[in-house]
């Protein structure tokens, strides 16, 4: 009978972990686990100790700060895979899991699953013919070096890019390879892993060019195991039930969803809503349940596209959700930094995004030209932001695979604050307190319309008291409100204070905290 070794790659939610890796192993199965170096080292403690006396667990022999589209999550999967590979030699099957995945089968019906066929099973479809890739780059992934984290340093990122193409610095694809891509939630047999993983120590110039490509998790071992497995023995599918839209994102089940979730032809399911606890708790028994029948309808995608199609040509079979959804999810944390000098929150959220795994918006409502993903036009114009602040701000969310987020508010807008904090999710408040020159009271008076460029400096005098005091009220009233976990990093208070309030507001460790606080020139005008 196969027995499987479950790969996962986790950064967050320790509890669900510990539950995930004991239901998962109670069947007799095995799992290793990365657990992002980024996450808080106290709930990697958590998972040790509570896993330790488990010996169908283990862990990843190193543990690396993972990010979005980079090699990191590639070596977090190879780290993990080795140390699976080891420590289980009855391992049959090895199955790539994430945080997000649950079961929509029993143990015993995905064993027999895998023991009908032998074969390995991951979507491995040809780079350059195929069209899995729907929008964006495609040769470029490949022939340009990528550096930088898209998502996290993206002006670095299209900086490198522009300047690779400007210069004309391409480069080869390996000339015994040909590139593959799909899913990378796989399961692969012991002699598949163990033959990738040979390949691997033997072909460090493969590793090399991989390395520098982005979203690599989409081509490195689809690559690899067509180049080591024969075609007939492939299975060009995952076994894990996912759907995008036509703009990338991933579709969310919810409660209503058990039926027909366990009705496609997969073992897994993800992502799953973190506000849908009664199917959670479904899926968390169905693993280690017995006699369960399932009847295999397989409609789930092209019912999804249906429907969605619908919608398109006028029929709408439903409100869009943006139109009736009115929380970002129970479980979820927003951080909101507010501050007069838009620059300082500006540089205060680029060290957040330099320093940790968090994703930050600037001032999305305020600043029509914020860097957004398409979301489908919601994101289109401010006032369609505005109107649908918590629909965007959950979608945001989504795209970023993130129960966590940043973004910045103006302190004026007191009204925009408190509709966030009304909210069923978790809501923390940073305000950046800045001093106020002369000088700058001067050229915000300009910049809002209360001055022009000839205005007499006479004039611009006796307006600044009234324009400071101004300033000084909107602070006022955001303390006022007594606002739960409201927090304050002030120019005038000592590194220590503002280290210690910043450590507060993001959860962070302090070194983290600290590393924020000193982001060159952050209070400077």
């Amino acid at each position: 009978m196969s027995k499987i070794a479950f790969i996962l790659l986790c950064h967050k939610d320790p509890e669900a972990i510990i539950k995930q890796a004991e239901r998962l192993t109670a069947a007799g199965d095995y799992m290793s686990i990365h657990f992002d170096a980024r996450a808080n080292p106290e709930h990697f403690r958590k998972i040790k100790t509570a896993l330790a006396d488990n010996p169908g667990v283990t862990f990843a022999k190193k543990r690396i700060k993972c990010g979005w589209g980079e090699w990191s999550l590639v070596q977090a999967t190879l780290y993990a895979t080795e140390a699976a590979e080891k420590a289980f030699p009855r391992a049959t099957h090895f199955y790539m899991l994430s945080g997000d995945c649950m079961a929509i089968k029993t143990a015993g019906y995905a064993h027999e699953f895998l023991d009908d066929r032998d074969c390995d099973y991951i979507e491995s479809f040809d780079y350059f013919a195929s069209d899995w890739i729907k929008t964006g780059m495609k040769e470029e992934r490949l022939i340009y070096r990528h550096f930088f984290n898209e998502r996290t340093q993206k002006k670095l990122f299209y900086t490198s890019f522009n300047l690779q193409r400007k210069l004309g610095m391409t480069r080869s694809v390996p000339n015994d390879l040909q590139v593959m891509i799909g899913s990378q939630w796989w399961c692969l047999r012991r002699a598949t892993v163990e033959a990738v993983l040979q390949y691997c120590r033997e072909h460090p110039e493969v590793l090399k060019f991989f390395k520098t490509t982005w979203i690599p998790d989409e081509t490195f071992f689809q690559t690899l195991v067509r180049h080591l497995v024969p075609s007939e023995d492939i299975e060009s599918r995952t076994l894990t039930f996912l759907m995008f839209s036509d703009y990338g994102m991933p579709v969310t089940f919810y409660n209503d969803h058990y039926d027909l979730m366990l009705s496609q032809d997969f073992l897994f399911a993800r992502k799953i809503s973190p506000g849908a606890r009664e199917l959670k708790r479904r899926l968390g028994d169905l693993w280690a349940s017995e006699e369960q029948e399932f009847q295999i309808s397989n409609e789930g995608r092209s019912l999804y596209r249906f429907l969605a199609r619908r919608g398109r040509i006028g029929r709408r079979f439903a409100p869009r959700f943006w139109e009736t959804e009115s929380s970002l999810g129970r479980d979820r944390t927003l951080y909101i930094v507010t501050c007069k000098k838009w620059h300082v929150a500006k540089r205060f959220v680029e060290a957040i995004r330099k320093h940790s795994d968090l994703p930050a918006v600037e001032y999305l409502f305020y600043e029509e030209n914020t860097a957004l993903p398409d979301l489908g036009g919601i994101e289109g114009t401010l006032g369609k932001r505005t109107r649908h602040r918590r629909a965007l701000t959950r979608m945001l969310l989504d795209y970023y695979q993130s129960d966590r987020m940043v973004i910045c508010l103006d302190p004026k807008n007191l009204d925009l604050i408190k509709d966030f904090y009304a909210d069923r999710s978790n809501t923390r408040l940073l305000e950046l307190e800045c001093n106020f020159s002369e000088d700058y009271l001067a050229g915000h008076a300009k910049r809002v319309g209360l001055a022009g460029e000839m205005t007499s400096d006479q004039t611009i005098s006796r307006l600044l008291p009234t324009i400071r005091r101004d300033v000084l009220q909107e602070s006022d009233e955001i303390r006022d409100a007594l606002f739960a976990d409201f927090f304050r990093m002030r120019e005038s208070a000592t590194e220590e204070e503002n280290i210690q309030s910043v450590a507060n507001f993001l959860h962070c460790q302090p070194d983290t905290a600290t590393e924020i606080v000193r982001a060159p020139h952050l209070f400077a005008d």
